[in-house]
């Protein structure tokens, strides 16, 4: 085919999917984490340090808690805290949802709705419903993988390898929008493309785009020249 007559086909080649991390892609809700994780360590008389919260980035709550309160804790008590700590959050963002919202998301899901799509965070389950139920965005991901459904989160590969699986595409044709370090290494080491969103980290090393935000014209352009590898 002419590669300019499948430019004009749509906005993405076929055999292509695009697959997004949920904190610091689809929201960008990493200030509000720090904010109530500095509030939920108080609780415990833990003051909040800047490379606590940088820790946090694109981790599993599991890692988060023990990196906070140390190894001693019991898996329940881990479980516990880190629900009781997500309680807080969803309550914190509340009515502020639609405000942090990464910029253009909504209008670029709904350009490429007919596009394979996956949401795979290491979020906790409840904040990935929180997220695609009270902002109405469900019915654009086929495929949704919380932290909870593998055994190993990033920077582990697990949950793109997964991802991937389930929309029935080959890692190196899955297109991964990605905000943290940790993530960007997951993505790495499952073979896909990555594309890096700089709401968390102003310079992400592995990415193959980066910009601020979907309404990057940057990105609609990188996005219409990828194609299937075979």
């Amino acid at each position: 085919m002419n590669p300019l007559a499948q430019l004009s086909a749509g906005p993405l080649a076929p055999g292509l999917a695009l697959v997004f991390d949920m904190d610091g892609v689809v929201i960008d809700s990493n200030p509000i984490h720090c904010e109530t994780w500095t509030t939920f360590n108080r609780r415990y008389g833990v003051e909040t340090t800047e490379e606590m919260l940088r820790y946090m980035y694109g981790r599993r709550n599991d890692q988060i808690v023990r990196h906070f309160f140390g190894d001693s804790l019991s898996d329940d008590e881990v479980s516990a805290r880190g629900f009781a700590k997500e309680a807080l959050y969803r309550e914190t963002v509340g009515e502020r949802l639609e405000q942090v919202l990464v910029p253009g998301i909504r209008e670029f899901l709904e350009r490429y709705q007919d596009v394979p799509m996956a949401l795979a965070s290491n979020a906790e389950p409840a904040n990935v419903d929180f997220l695609l139920d009270r902002a109405g965005l469900r019915r654009y991901f086929r495929v949704v993988v919380n932290g909870h459904e593998v055994s190993r989160p990033k920077p582990h590969p697990e949950i793109y390898l997964r991802a991937a699986e389930l929309l029935g595409f080959q890692p190196y044709n899955c297109i991964v929008f990605e905000d943290s370090p940790s993530g960007v290494e997951a993505a790495r080491l499952a073979g896909t493309r990555i594309v890096g969103l700089s709401t968390t980290e102003d310079n992400l090393p592995g990415t193959m785009i980066n910009v601020n935000n979907f309404k990057s014209g940057l990105l609609t352009a990188w996005l219409a020249a990828q194609r299937q590898l075979a």
